[in-house]
């Protein structure tokens, strides 16, 4: 005779050999059910109001309405909706059979197929631009993000106000006055800009008083000789070399980037944001529209020969208007190529004793910049999507060449305080925005690999 114990036990057997049974009676295929098809969920998706809908029903819904709202409640939902783990997986051991005849219908609908891939590109595309980032990052540690550009920020705020106060205006720089009302200061300022060498002779032309129309008289074998004593002939060329460009143009050429920009102020404006939105169509345009001014010091100043690199500083490769060898052609076309940004980040390190701070804050934008274009990469890459290349490098072509006319057309209107703001923002706060980009990228590939 069985006793209590061994009648629950014999029971609790039975149970357990039962597949139906073991779900236990209260939970039930309705219960789990989709509230578009009114089937058991696949891949359900739960929206912010709660409701729950197979990924693909979802899908259909959004392409035949276009909306981004519960089919349900009309409740717009927030961000792009993510598969609800725990449900899928709950249902898909509950109810494996149902799901698995569920899946083999769907993969043979060509209308969800379709309808799945264009809600999964648009999500793609909206990923880096979700409301709800700014949460997602505080859960994650975003707090700290925060505070760190917020630091950031307020860092490049000083600096920018330092600089607006220290700096002589644009209007008092050399490359607005003419030569010949150079004072004796001023010409010994052009001096000790043609590179550290020059303060060797400083004195000598303060005590000559030197001013400018002195300056456009004085020949090679006067710089040669008494009170001047150059003996240096390699100094001597790079003097007479910069005062011949004087001469023709009447005024100091641009040497740096803030005289480059009061001479060029459009132009500099233009090619601060070709050059991080656009790094290779910048340099073409370098190449084909200022080539002698422009471009044959760049390519100097980053593919420099290996027999001149040793003791050259950085104004006698900007004078430096030989045509480039093949060597240096091959180097540039393929960091052109591949590593664009690593153009910008050498030309700022040579800089770096020029434009101490600035050159720093190139170097470092330029480097997010590449991580930046790097997972650009990978999401093509990983989506199978690299026959749209050549599509997506036309609409940038054409996006980035609009903008270019479109400036070029206004430009005459746009107030100068407008274009300052613009390029100051550029360079310094472009780098604190471009340390966020990258952060949310990665969390982002993060939770693509989990």
């Amino acid at each position: 005779m069985e006793g209590p114990a061994q009648y629950d036990l014999n029971k609790m057997t039975h149970e357990e050999g039962d597949p139906l049974k073991s779900t236990t009676p209260q939970i039930s295929v309705s219960e789990f059910s989709c509230h578009c098809c009114y089937d058991i969920l696949v891949n359900p998706t739960t929206l912010n109001c709660g409701h729950s809908f197979c990924r693909h029903c979802l899908a259909l819904w959004w392409a035949s309405s276009k909306k981004t709202e519960c089919p349900e409640c009309r409740e717009k939902w927030e961000g792009f909706p993510k598969v609800n783990i725990l449900l899928r997986d709950a249902t898909e051991k509950l109810f494996p059979d149902a799901i698995r005849m569920r899946f083999e219908d769907i993969q043979q609908n060509n209308d969800i197929i379709q309808s799945l891939a264009a809600f999964h590109k648009y999500g793609n595309d909206q990923a880096p631009l979700a409301t709800n980032t700014g949460r997602v990052n505080a859960q994650r540690g975003g707090g700290f993000f925060s505070g760190v550009l917020t630091a950031l920020t307020g860092v490049a705020v000083v600096l920018l106000v330092y600089h607006w106060s220290s700096r002589e205006s644009e209007h008092d720089l050399l490359v607005h006055k003419a030569v010949a009302k150079w004072t004796a200061e001023e010409v010994v300022l052009w001096l000790e800009q043609l590179g550290p060498w020059a303060s060797l002779y400083r004195d000598r032309f303060l005590s000559e008083r030197v001013n400018g129309r002195l300056l456009l008289t004085l020949t090679e074998e006067e710089f040669s000789r008494a009170p001047y004593n150059i003996e240096n002939s390699s100094h001597r060329r790079a003097i007479l070399l910069e005062l011949e460009r004087v001469k023709a143009l009447g005024v100091k050429p641009p040497q740096n980037l803030w005289e480059y920009k009061a001479v060029n102020p459009g132009r500099s404006l233009f090619l601060l944001y070709a050059l991080k939105s656009s790094p290779r169509l910048g340099l073409l345009y370098l190449y084909l529209f200022d080539y002698t001014d422009t471009f044959l010091p760049f390519i100097h100043t980053i593919c420099p020969l290996q027999e001149d690199n040793s003791g050259e500083d950085i104004i006698t490769k900007l004078l430096d208007l030989r045509e480039p060898t093949w060597k240096q052609w091959r180097e540039f076309l393929v960091k052109y190529s591949f590593l664009p940004y690593q153009l910008i980040a050498e030309f700022a390190w040579d800089w770096l004793e020029v434009h101490y701070w600035t050159s720093r804050f190139l170097i470092v934008n330029a480097m997010l910049l590449s991580v930046l274009e790097l997972f650009s990469f990978w999401r093509i890459w990983s989506r199978s999507e690299l026959k749209t290349v050549p599509q997506r490098m036309w609409s940038h072509f054409w996006k980035v060449s609009t903008q270019g006319l479109f400036v070029a057309m206004f430009w005459p209107l746009i107030p100068q305080f407008v274009c300052n703001c613009l390029f100051y923002w550029a360079l310094y706060f472009n780098p604190i925005i471009n340390i966020d980009l990258v952060v949310k990228e990665v969390r982002r590939l993060e939770t693509q690999v989990l």
